[in-house]
């Protein structure tokens, strides 16, 4: 059921590699690689495996009927519904805060509360918006490459 894009689901494993997304910037927008991500910076997040974004509109999700979250696009491109805001409680996103993602367009947080698929991805549980903001929407990043940003480029200590 649903609108027919690709599944998004979670997983209780941390170091599981078709779990891992990218941060990427707003498509007019442009984020630097190693530059910290602010709290209510409007984010995209893009599925390292596939390209695809995560993604979210007006449809229901099969399982619990909270709205369809999915991937979304090719390459990274997708279109505005692809946009998600960083809520965290600082000035930055901290690499062991707990965060909320909300949606632009439909204004849902990114949410999971147990309910699991059967065949053919048994035990995998399903991803979905909610519209209020509770325990079931922070996510926290378990894995991950965490790039530092750059020191002055007009100041070396180097050869």
């Amino acid at each position: 059921t649903g609108s027919g894009q690709q599944s998004v689901t979670g997983v209780e494993a941390s170091d599981d590699a078709n779990s891992y997304w990218r941060i990427r910037g707003k498509r007019e927008g442009s984020c630097q690689r190693g530059t910290p991500v602010k709290c209510g910076q409007a984010i995209r997040l893009t599925h390292v495996n596939t390209g695809k974004n995560l993604h979210t509109h007006h449809f229901p999700s099969p399982l619990s009927n909270n709205q369809e979250v999915s991937a979304f696009g090719d390459d990274g491109e997708g279109d505005d519904l692809d946009i998600w805001i960083v809520q965290c409680s600082g000035t930055y996103w901290e690499r062991e805060d707990a965060v909320r993602f909300k949606h632009v367009g439909t204004e849902v947080f990114l949410s999971i509360t147990g309910e699991q698929y059967g065949h053919p991805i048994r035990g995998q549980r399903e991803v979905h918006g909610m519209p209020a903001a509770n325990h079931h929407n922070y996510w926290k990043a378990m894995e991950g490459v965490f790039i530092k940003p750059s020191m002055d480029p007009a100041k070396h200590d180097e050869l």
